[in-house]
């Protein structure tokens, strides 16, 4: 029987009795049920319902152990020359209980001692290896440290001076053989340590993770670390961070200035990435320490949006962070570790572990050839005097220790080794701590081979002995070391060397029913070329619960092409709306800042996603409006011909002969060619074309203008001047009238002719005007000379609707000076109009509106002058002698009168 185990008992959880738990402790209680092995190795399930629920020991007092560490404290193996190592083993540690006070607790470090396995394992291979060391043999002093400042202090003095009570600066030992010390994984452990060691300038190695403080310490000049720097570690996240997308994620981080470090990398390079976090939280180690019903963090977690969260603590903190994240079975989370994740706590339970389908990064590093064999086949009786291996064989195999001997193990499962177990315990003792040590026993020895091939000539294995006399000696070999080659691997101690780093991205997978899986996903190579640094390979990652495909973790939804992002004013870049983009602009990316306006030839799809270049257009004979404008122009044209005909026909009826006939033939041939005038403005434009178009536009309707304009002033002096002795008689006998309209003609060309000289029209493009089409368009050169011409018009116009205007009621049977009255009222009413809707369109539409503008006018003059007196010529012809007959009596009556 063994002795009596006492504890103190803590919040029931739901887990098999018989495994470890998160902290390496045996959870074993008064109430703990008999287990039954199954097949020589681990206890079966529990297959009643109460036999799930039990208290869980965290605090105990085990006196067979006790009794075993006060005798067998350390692991010692003679040799020639030795290599102490300082490791925390089986500690003390604080824990806040349930109650909220501090209490002692015992734990059993199985992942430290499964990495020290990879140092036992180097120390045999290179004593079995005849060309390292050659008659020379390794031995090893390995001591317990617990994580007390005190107790460090305590074993390293006790190391020093060789006996149990401390005596600084002095050493008791017969012979001291240690050249160098190992220490680790924890850095404030080395940091401990290497306080001391570095008063006697003793050579210290650390295989833990790298720390920059320790590297840059002035005052721990004798330490080295053997891992590679962490420089690409926040590259490497981010990097994978921007593959899958992930712009919204959350941080936790432990309270020590590695980790404050790697915040202020990952800061860096989070903000050239427009990355962001929802929550950064340092805990101290003190909060990891608390009851976990004390443990607030899971609220944030719980809330947060965040769906991928970076965890950056050291192995030990890791576990503890995550005993306290399992409790509260946080799922849907993607937790993304600086390091790798071993916990020797497995449940058996039917569902997906919450850190299942988690990523983690591990320094590159290659299998150990023949460890894990070692591993398999090592056990308690190949080594008795290694009392941490029969401690490992206690808690992973229900082993009891005997009554006689508290050295010695009884019960054990037959055959028993760590290959039987279900545990990811290969996973640990094959991880990057391992390596790290295995790799800096070979460097200690190739350093020490080099030595003795140096030395041993000249002075035998004095050398080898100078140095386990002086061992500070030994600093000037590792400070000059390049490398060495393992299994094709190199073992770097040179700082700059070793900031050039390779992470493998891992997979832990937690499967229900207690299976355990880590897979390689993919790798970050800081060597490779930028943009080709990460390589993974998404089909093989296992995500966490509540995922089937890649995890999304967004603040917001990425703006799709055709939108972009629109900061929301008081949030982070990563938090945004999406806004469609403006006309003529298009975004052709995911998430673009700003649209990107189309060329002045280009316009924007429907989309907004691309730019289509615009096509060329005019206003051509083919369009529906260059037809309709056509068939306008020839039937105007037409139809003034017909009226010129219908006058010449009838030029001898007095309607035709009044109002000076040879004005009549001028305005109609005029009208004609103001009509076909307009067929200029249709079709391809060119150079010629649009000289052209301005010369006969007001060349043809200064014409026409000033031809109403002399018919008016001839219906003036036509009732003016009839008296025989009037002597203004003579300018309608002399035709003066007649002159007006060359006069005028001659007064046009003179702004004319300076506009053509000094900016005349040419042949243009217009690029705004139509969102889809470039249009070929006139351009009047100057728009000023362009408004004078018309200006001239309108006076002219004006001139004579005003004449027509005062004459309008004399007495006269074919009195002209109505209709030109109308005629002229509509002209300036067409031209007038004409002006702000030329101002308002563009494209096409300033061509139809000129085109329109002429033919209206035209049809204007043409419908009230002239119609009316084609009626009266084709459909009332009796009229004309009528009124005839009625003139003559009427005019003889008057001049009997005066006679």
């Amino acid at each position: 029987m063994t002795a009596p185990r006492v504890g103190i008992l803590k919040t029931p959880v739901s887990e098999p009795r018989g495994l470890i738990n998160s902290i390496g402790q045996r959870p074993l209680c008064a109430m703990e049920p008999e287990r039954k092995m199954v097949g020589g190795g681990l206890s079966a399930p529990p297959t009643g319902a109460s036999d799930w629920t039990f208290y869980n020991c965290l605090i105990y007092s085990y006196d067979p152990i006790n009794c075993a560490l006060k005798k067998k404290a350390s692991i010692v193996q003679e040799g020639d020359v030795v290599i102490a190592v300082m490791l925390p083993l089986y500690i003390w540690q604080r824990k806040i209980n349930a109650t909220g006070h501090y209490q002692n607790v015992k734990r059993f470090k199985a992942k430290t001692y499964l990495v020290f396995l990879s140092f036992l394992f180097a120390i045999e291979e290179i004593n079995r290896n005849p060309h390292i060391l050659p008659n020379i043999t390794l031995g090893f002093d390995v001591h317990n440290v617990a994580f007390i400042d005190a107790d460090i202090m305590y074993v390293s003095l006790k190391w020093l001076s060789g006996i149990d009570r401390m005596i600084p600066n002095y050493n008791c030992r017969k012979e001291q053989k240690s050249v160098i010390v190992f220490t680790g994984p924890s850095w404030t452990t080395s940091a401990l340590i290497g306080s001391l060691l570095e008063l006697y300038k003793f050579p210290q190695v650390t295989f833990g993770r790298h720390d920059p403080i320790l590297s840059g310490n002035i005052h721990l000049t004798s330490l080295y670390q053997m891992a590679p720097k962490d420089t690409f570690l926040a590259h490497a996240m981010i990097s994978l961070l921007i593959h899958f997308r992930w712009n919204w994620v959350g941080l936790y981080i432990s309270e020590d200035e590695r980790s404050i470090q790697f915040w202020s990398d990952f800061r860096t390079e989070m903000d050239k990435n427009s990355i962001c976090v929802a929550f950064v939280e340092i805990i101290s180690i003190s909060e990891l320490s608390v009851s976990p019903n004390s443990w607030s963090y899971h609220h944030q977690i719980l809330k947060s949006s965040v769906n991928v969260i970076i965890v950056y603590f050291d192995s030990d903190s890791l576990i503890t962070f995550f005993y306290m994240v399992e409790r509260f079975l946080m799922t849907h989370k993607v937790w993304v570790m600086a390091s790798p994740y071993h916990s020797s706590k497995i449940q058996w339970s039917i569902f997906l572990h919450p850190f299942h389908g988690s990523l983690m990064f591990s320094h590159h590093h290659k299998e150990i050839s023949g460890f894990r064999k070692f591993i398999h086949t090592i056990n308690p009786s190949k080594y008795p005097n290694d009392i941490y291996l029969a401690i490992l064989w206690f808690f992973f195999f229900a082993c009891s220790f005997s009554k006689y001997d508290c050295t010695i193990l009884e019960n054990c499962p037959l055959n028993s080794s760590l290959e039987m177990l279900p545990y990811p315990v290969i996973d640990m003792a094959i991880s990057e701590e391992s390596y790290n040590l295995y790799n800096a026993v070979y460097a200690v020895a190739h350093i020490l081979h080099e030595i003795l091939l140096h030395q041993v000539e000249f002075q035998g294995l004095g050398g080898v002995k100078e140095l386990i006399h002086f061992p500070w000696k030994l600093h000037f070999f590792i400070r000059n070391i390049q490398s060495y080659h393992l299994d094709s691997n190199q073992l770097i101690l040179d700082e700059k060397r070793k900031s050039a780093a390779e992470y493998d991205i891992l997979n832990y997978c937690h499967f229900p029913t207690n299976f355990v899986h880590i897979l390689k996903v993919g790798k970050f190579s800081s060597f490779a070329l930028l943009g080709q640094q990460l390589s993974i390979h998404e089909d093989m990652i296992e995500w966490a619960l509540g995922f089937t495909e890649t995890p999304q973790s967004l603040c917001s939804e990425s703006c799709h092409p055709g939108f972009r992002k629109s900061h929301v004013e008081g949030k982070t870049i990563c938090c945004f709306d999406c806004t469609p983009c403006p006309e003529n602009e298009i975004s052709n990316e995911t998430n673009m800042e700003q649209c990107l306006r189309c060329g002045v030839n280009q316009y924007a799809n429907t989309q907004r996603i691309h730019c289509i270049n615009k096509s060329v257009t005019f206003l051509s004979y083919e369009d529906t409006l260059g037809m309709i404008l056509t068939s306008l122009s020839l039937c105007f044209s037409g139809l003034t011909v017909s009226v010129l005909g219908v006058f010449v026909k009838h030029r001898a009826t007095p309607i035709v002969k009044a109002n000076n006939l040879t004005l009549s033939y001028i305005l109609l041939i005029s009208l004609t060619f103001c009509f076909l005038s307009s067929l200029i403005f249709i079709g391809h434009p060119n150079t010629a074309t649009c000289i052209l178009q301005q010369i006969v536009f007001a060349v043809v309707f200064t014409v026409a203008i000033s031809t109403v304009l002399a018919k008016t002033v001839t219906v003036v002096l036509a009732f003016r001047v009839t008296s025989p002795g009037r002597k203004m008689r003579w300018f309608l006998i002399s035709r003066v009238p007649n002159f007006i309209v060359p006069i005028c003609t001659l007064i046009l060309l003179v702004p004319f002719g300076i506009w053509l000289g000094t900016s005349p029209p040419f042949i243009d493009i217009d690029e705004r005007s139509e969102y889809d089409h470039i249009i070929i368009v006139c351009n009047k050169g100057s728009v000023t000379a362009f408004y004078c011409v018309l200006g001239y018009l309108g006076c002219l116009a004006m001139g004579s609707f005003t004449l027509a205007f005062l004459v309008r009621n004399l007495p006269d049977t074919f009195n002209e000076a109505k209709l030109i009255t109308f005629s002229m009222l509509v002209f300036c009413s067409v031209w007038v109009t004409f002006l702000p809707v030329y101002q308002s369109t563009r494209g096409k539409s300033v061509v139809a509106t000129e085109v329109f503008s002429i033919l209206a006018s035209g049809a204007g003059l043409l419908g009230c002058i002239f119609l009316p007196k084609c009626y009266i010529i084709l459909l009332r012809p009796e009229r004309i002698y009528s009124y005839q007959c009625r003139n003559k009596k009427c005019f003889g009556t008057k001049m009997s009168s005066e006679n």
